[in-house]
C-alpha cells in the first residue's frame, strides 16, 4: 500500500494503530505496522524523515490481557504502553523543550497508567446491545472507528484525522475507559455469561473536586454508562444505567478542607444547559428517573433543593425526580433501609424494563426509560444503588432465559451472589479511583450484603488518601487529562508554557506542613497508651460521630 501523511499533532495516540499487532518493524527512516485483519498483507508504513515534522506514539507488542468474549468477540485490556517519538533524536530540542517534553510525557504517562483502557478489533465497545440492535445496515458496514459514540472513544482526539482516511481505519480502534467485568456461571447446572460494561464519558472528564456539574453543551462530569449484559442459550439481556454529577453549573474547589464547601454559579443560566443535558439523555435513553442520593441537610442541602427546583422550571413529563438522603435513611447502620428507595422506584423498572433478545434473534422487549443516580462524587453511595438495581433487572432477565425456576430468588444462590456482589464492588472501585484517586467506599456492603466496623475503617483510610490528593495532585492529574484529550493543545511554535509560570510560595509548603503534620499524628497514634488509642478507634468507628463519607 502506499505511504501515507499523518496528521500533524505534538504528541500521542493511545494506541491508534492495531493494539493487537505483534507485528511492528523499526528502521532508522521508517515505522512499519502490519493490519490486525484476519488473511490481510497490508502494512502501513510511516516516514520518519519527513520535511515535515510529525510527533507519533505508537505501541510495542502491546502486553494485554483478555478480559473475555462478547457475543464471541474477543474484548481486551491494554495493560502498558510504551511512547515512541516520531523524531529519531531530540538532541535539536533546546534545554527548556527538553524539559517540557519531560513534563508532558510524564503527563501522558500518568494517564495511561490509570487502571481501565479497554479495546475490540472486531465488536463496537462504545454502543449498548439495544443501541446497536436498531442500527441500520449501512451503520454496520462502517468501520468501528465511523461508527463509534464519541461520548465513549478516550482515544478520539488523537484519532480524529484518520477519519477522512478510510485507508487507516483498520489500523486504528475506539478506546473506551471505565470497568469491564466478563464472568461464566452456572444456577441450576444451566451454564451462562454475566458481564458488566462501565463506559466513562471522555467529555467534561476530570478529577473530583476540580470538575463538577455540566459544560455549556450539557455534558455532566463524571458521567458513566453501565450495561449488565447476561448470555443464555442463544438469547441475551441488557440492562442500562446512568450516573452523571448533577447537572447544573456549580463547583466544589480544593481548599484544604475536609469537605469544601459546594459554590452554586449566580452568573449563569442553569436552565439552558440543564435542559441540553436532559435532551440528550432522552434522545439516547428514553425516559428519566434521576435518583438523587445526597444530604438534604448541611452543604449538600443547596443542592438538592436546586435540583429539584430544575426539575420542576423544567416541567418535562420524561423526567422524573426522587430525592432520597442516603446518610440520614442508612445511618446507625441501618442498611436494609435502602430496600424503601427500591420499593419507590419498583413500578417505573418495571415499566421501563430492559432488552431481551431470543435465540432467533428476535427483539422481545426494550428498555424504555433510564434511571440516572447521583451522589456528590457520583461513586459510593451511587454504586450501591445501582447494584440493588441491576440485581433486580437480573432476576427477571433470568427467570425469562429460563435459567431461574419460577419463586427461585438469586439472592439465594449463593455461588453466583459472590461472584455478584465482588463485581460490583470492583466496579465501585474502578471509577472512584480513575475520578477520586483511591478505591470506593461502601464496599464492604457491597460484597457481603451488610455494612462492618472494619468497612469504616477503611473508608476513613481512604477518605484520608482522597483528601491528601484531591489538595496536592488532582491538578497535576487534571492538567494530564485535558492534555491527554485535546482539552489542551500545544503549540510547537509558541515557548511559552504553563510549566514555565513560577509557582507561589504556597504551593511548595503546604505539601510539606501536610507531610509533617501526618507523620506527628502517626507518631502520636504509636506512642499512646492503650486507652486514647480505643477512644480514637471507637470515635472512628461510631457512625454519629466518625468522618462524612461522600
Amino acid at each position: 500500500m502506499p505511504d501515507v501523511r499523518l496528521p500533524r499533532s505534538l504528541i500521542l495516540y493511545l494506541s491508534p494503530l492495531c493494539p493487537l499487532s505483534p507485528h511492528r518493524h523499526t528502521t532508522p527512516e521508517k515505522f512499519y505496522i502490519e493490519a490486525c485483519d484476519d488473511g490481510s498483507n497490508d502494512v502501513l508504513s510511516i516516514d520518519r524523515v519527513s520535511d515535515s515534522p510529525v510527533k507519533l506514539s505508537i505501541e510495542k507488542t502491546l502486553p494485554k490481557k483478555k478480559v473475555g468474549d462478547l457475543l464471541g468477540h474477543a474484548v481486551w485490556k491494554a495493560m502498558d504502553f510504551d511512547v515512541i517519538s516520531y523524531k529519531k533524536t531530540v538532541l535539536h530540542l533546546t534545554d527548556n523543550q527538553m524539559q517540557d517534553n519531560k513534563a508532558f510525557l510524564s503527563m501522558i504517562n500518568s494517564v495511561l497508567l490509570t487502571d481501565g483502557f479497554y479495546f475490540a478489533t472486531d465488536y463496537d465497545l462504545t454502543h449498548t446491545l439495544q443501541r446497536l440492535a436498531n442500527t441500520s445496515p449501512e451503520f454496520q458496514e462502517m468501520s468501528l472507528l465511523e461508527r463509534a459514540d464519541q461520548r465513549f472513544v478516550w482515544n478520539g482526539h488523537l484519532l480524529r484525522e484518520f477519519l477522512p482516511q478510510p485507508e487507516l481505519h483498520r489500523f486504528a480502534f475506539p478506546v473506551v475507559h471505565g470497568f469491564i467485568i466478563m464472568k461464566s456461571c452456572c444456577i441450576n447446572g444451566k451454564i451462562f455469561d454475566w458481564n458488566i460494561i462501565s463506559r466513562r464519558s471522555c467529555f467534561r472528564a476530570g478529577v473530583r473536586y476540580y470538575v463538577r456539574g455540566i459544560d455549556s453543551e450539557g455534558h455532566a462530569a463524571n458521567f458513566v454508562e453501565t450495561e449488565q449484559i447476561v448470555q443464555y442459550s442463544g438469547g441475551k439481556a441488557s440492562f442500562v444505567q446512568t450516573r452523571g454529577s448533577i447537572p447544573f453549573y456549580w463547583s466544589q474547589r480544593p481548599n484544604l478542607k475536609y469537605k469544601p464547601k459546594p459554590q452554586i454559579s449566580k452568573t449563569i443560566n442553569h436552565l439552558d444547559g440543564f435542559q441540553r443535558h436532559f435532551d440528550s439523555q432522552i434522545i439516547i435513553y428514553g425516559k428519566q428517573v434521576i435518583l438523587n442520593l445526597i444530604d438534604q441537610k448541611g452543604s449538600e442541602k443547596q443542592l438538592e433543593q436546586a435540583f429539584d427546583k430544575m426539575v420542576s422550571s423544567l416541567g418535562n413529563g420524561m423526567v422524573k425526580y426522587i430525592a432520597f438522603d442516603f446518610h440520614k435513611e442508612c445511618s446507625r447502620m441501618r442498611w436494609h433501609r435502602l430496600q424503601i428507595l427500591v420499593d419507590m422506584v419498583t413500578e417505573m423498572q418495571d415499566e421501563y424494563g430492559y432488552f431481551l433478545v431470543d435465540v432467533d434473534g428476535n427483539v422481545l422487549v426494550q428498555q424504555e426509560g433510564m434511571f440516572r443516580s447521583n451522589c456528590m462524587d457520583c461513586l459510593d453511595r451511587t454504586n450501591v444503588i445501582q447494584s440493588l438495581l441491576a440485581r433486580r433487572s437480573l432476576q427477571s432477565q433470568l427467570e425469562r432465559l429460563g435459567v431461574l425456576h419460577m419463586g427461585q430468588r438469586i439472592e439465594d444462590q449463593a455461588d453466583f451472589e459472590k461472584i455478584y456482589k465482588n463485581a460490583w464492588a470492583d466496579n465501585a472501585n474502578a471509577c472512584a479511583k480513575q475520578y477520586a484517586g483511591t478505591g470506593a467506599l461502601k464496599t464492604d456492603f457491597t460484597r457481603t450484603g451488610k455494612r462492618t466496623q472494619w468497612g469504616l475503617v477503611m473508608d476513613g483510610w481512604n477518605s484520608m488518601i482522597r483528601y491528601y490528593k484531591n489538595n496536592f495532585s488532582d491538578g497535576f492529574r487534571q492538567d494530564s487529562i485535558d492534555l491527554f484529550l485535546g482539552n489542551y493543545a500545544i503549540d510547537e511554535a509558541d515557548m511559552t508554557t504553563p510549566l514555565h509560570e513560577t509557582k507561589d510560595w504556597k504551593f511548595l509548603t503546604l505539601p510539606i506542613i501536610m507531610v509533617v503534620a501526618f507523620s506527628m499524628c502517626i507518631i502520636c497514634l504509636l506512642m499512646a497508651g492503650k486507652t486514647a488509642v480505643d477512644s480514637l478507634v471507637k470515635s472512628a468507628l461510631n457512625p454519629n460521630r466518625g468522618m462524612e463519607f461522600i
